[in-house]
């Protein structure tokens, strides 16, 4: 293994309800005004995404028809990232490139969800009637399209990337995890060039009744990550993030130019009693903090808008009142696993326009930011577990 060295963030592939890559991406943001779907699934407020033909990633329709939404997405999004860092049908590069990609489960078969918990409150033996009619009325083929690890084939056939690859499973913390591990191969010399994110469909009603049992989903207004009070609460989001990470020695052999540099990738998990989570972001920020520059930096929060969360996050803000603070919630809404890569991306993108977006709040917490932007404290704090934090800066 070799010493340390840079990591450069050399392709970025974006879809959400703001459109797909980062200029539609970003020409929405500075329009600031959050759009969010609030009838589809009332009283559920979520973040649909936005209209997008698969043709042009994942070119085979049959492809396409075994792949569950949320594959569709993650697949379409790597190609981008691809496009973007310029090594798409590059068979050489591709059979070497390494892949870590964060994933939920698959969906589930609503009717007999729906006609399971119909049925249980009516039979005398509830755990024999779950058995019964879980080994009698689901389709074999359901559980394969569950298979986390599906999303990581799908970009192997369709792209061709065919290096090491790696799954993780397990909502916010996962999304981090995958970031830190490709970010410190790439460090540490084990890896040269890496593939890095994940997708998640928001638009699925087992999704919003899983969430109603912990009363984190965002319901009946649509409001700013910030203004959603003391009960708080998140809007799903439909999105795919993919990054391109790489060695700057492999990336100039092949005449590719940073977008930005990806600093450091901190994760951590607390119990999240009271102050537990506030204590932890600082601990990681004391981490990086003699590497800021005063006036040029910003936070890119990745707050779901569940309370306790974004209380405690925002006691980590009054630490650093001067620094302006965005929440991307407010316009893309909460994507679990791929949220981390995705805030990554939106910072990278930022950096390289050498600003922020307007503040979109009315609790004040969000600022207009003076001066140029060139690093981006990146936060991710999960609805119910995991914390992490990067810091993304202008490669000069």
């Amino acid at each position: 293994m070799s010493g340390e060295r840079e990591v450069w963030i050399t392709g970025i592939g974006i879809l959400s309800c703001l459109g797909e890559g980062p200029e539609e991406h970003w020409q929405k943001l500075m329009q600031g005004k959050p759009v969010a779907d609030t009838a589809t699934f009332a009283p559920y407020i979520v973040h649909p995404i936005g209209t997008v033909s698969f043709d042009k990633q994942i070119p085979k329709k049959g492809d396409q028809r075994q792949m569950e939404a949320w594959q569709r997405i993650g697949t379409y999004a790597a190609g981008l990232a691809l496009d973007s860092a310029g090594v798409k049908g590059n068979s050489e590069i591709l059979g070497k490139m390494d892949m870590i990609v964060a994933a939920g489960g698959g969906e589930r078969d609503l009717a007999v969800d729906s006609a399971i918990l119909t049925g249980m409150p009516k039979t005398g033996n509830p755990d024999v009637y779950l058995n019964e009619r879980l080994m009698n009325d689901l389709r074999p083929t359901l559980f394969l399209a569950q298979l986390s690890n599906l999303l990581a084939g799908n970009i192997s056939i369709v792209h061709g990337v065919t290096g090491s690859s790696r799954t993780f499973l397990g909502e916010e913390g996962s999304g981090v995890d995958a970031v830190r591990i490709a970010f410190l191969r790439i460090k540490d010399g084990l890896s040269k060039i890496a593939l890095v994110g994940g997708a998640h469909n928001g638009e699925r009603k087992d999704m919003f009744l899983l969430y109603e049992f912990g009363s984190y989903n965002l319901k009946d207004k649509f409001a700013p990550v910030w203004d959603r009070g003391s009960k708080g609460g998140f809007a799903l989001g439909s999105l795919g993030a993919f990054l391109v990470l790489e060695d700057p020695e492999h990336a100039k052999a092949r005449g590719a130019k940073p977008i930005a540099r990806l600093s450091a990738v901190l994760s951590e998990r607390c119990r999240r009693k009271p102050g537990e989570l506030t204590a932890t972001l600082r601990g990681m920020w004391d981490k990086i903090k003699g590497t800021l520059k005063a006036g040029g930096h910003a936070i890119i929060s990745g707050a779901t808008g569940a309370e306790p969360a974004a209380t405690e996050e925002r006691a980590l803000f009054a630490d650093h009142a001067g620094v302006p603070v965005r929440a991307t919630g407010t316009y893309i809404g909460h994507g679990v696993e791929p949220q981390f890569a995705m805030n990554i991306a939106l910072a990278a993108v930022a950096i390289g326009h050498g600003g922020l977006y307007p503040p979109t709040d009315s609790a004040s917490v969000e600022k207009p930011m003076q001066g140029s932007l060139t690093q981006a404290v990146v936060t991710g704090v999960g609805h119910w577990r995991g914390e992490g934090l990067a810091l993304v800066e202008a490669a000069i």
